[in-house]
């Protein structure tokens, strides 16, 4: 099923003592890439609620959210060019607040990381950008 307008989705970064958060993805587009958790915003939620949701659904922490980091277009065309997926992708900041880590329903996996270690990790293209950004990857790699 191609998308007839963009969606909007939503990523949390959260860091805690020089680790960072990030799920492998259970589903398209980038089954088994490595991401910060994130997912799409419900009708009648706000941005902020829905990184806060989208991070416990998918990593059974909850979060306080911050600050945006990166505001980001990512689409994906088929082999005949037309339109497969059509994501505008808000980044926040978002500090570790309580909850238990766990892979949720739509994660094969979940882990704190050291940001010396991401090199280490198939990172999705978004990823690779907002950890570039935030000085934890090198920006050759992206």
């Amino acid at each position: 099923m191609y998308p007839e307008r963009p969606l909007v989705g939503v990523g949390g970064i959260v860091a805690r003592r020089g680790e960072v958060l990030i799920v492998k993805r259970k589903s398209e587009p980038s089954y088994g890439r490595w991401s910060i958790p994130g997912g799409l915003v419900n009708l009648g939620e706000t941005v902020a609620e829905a990184c806060a949701r989208e991070v416990e659904e998918e990593t059974g922490i909850i979060v306080e959210v911050g600050e945006v980091v990166d505001v980001c277009d990512y689409i994906e065309r088929d082999s005949e060019g037309r339109v497969r997926f059509h994501y505008v992708i808000i980044d926040f900041l978002a500090a570790p607040v309580g909850g238990s880590l766990r892979a949720g329903d739509d994660a094969l996996d979940a882990r704190f990381v050291n940001t010396s270690e991401l090199e280490n990790y198939d990172l999705t293209v978004t990823t690779r950008r907002v950890f570039a950004k935030l000085g934890w990857l090198k920006e050759s790699r992206i």
